[in-house]
């Protein structure tokens, strides 16, 4: 019976570690500046999708833009849970939300089309499809472990 309930423990403890480590990632991710997030997954492309110095740049420059809007509005979220003025957003903010998601969505899209090869925007786009497949999991993971 002992020897059970040590194993029990034993396996609580190592999946919680595994669980801590996954956010840990993210963490760090927040202590950089926008030049250095926008660097490091231009990288993660180039080496990749195997990009031309060319088409690195413009690449960069998209993700700069991506990481600076994503740090302002991070920036605006925190400022307004710590002002305690934080709430629910009307069904009318989240369609215009979500709607402003697509559009960025789709601006991107025709970028990367105009960027990459038609080899690489094909690869880019599975890389995209199990980013999402993969953000969705984890997502519905974080959201069955909050109830």
């Amino acid at each position: 019976m002992k020897k059970i309930i040590v194993a029990l423990v034993c396996m609580i403890g190592l999946t919680a570690m595994a669980q801590r480590e996954k956010g840990h990632n993210r963490d760090q991710m927040k202590d950089l500046t926008a030049e250095q997030i926008a660097t490091l997954h231009t990288k993660k492309m180039t080496l990749a999708l195997d990009l031309t110095s060319a088409q690195q740049e413009k690449i960069k420059a998209i993700h700069l833009e991506e990481a600076k809007a994503r740090k302002a509005k991070h920036e605006e979220r925190k400022a307004k849970k710590e002002e305690g003025e934080r709430k629910r957003p009307t069904s009318e903010e989240r369609f215009a939300m979500e709607n402003a998601k697509l559009d960025k969505m789709i601006a991107l899209k025709a970028e990367m089309k105009d960027i990459l090869s038609a080899e690489q925007y094909e690869k880019w786009e599975k890389m995209q499809q199990h980013r999402k497949k993969k953000g969705s999991k984890g997502r519905k993971e974080g959201h069955k472990a909050r109830r």
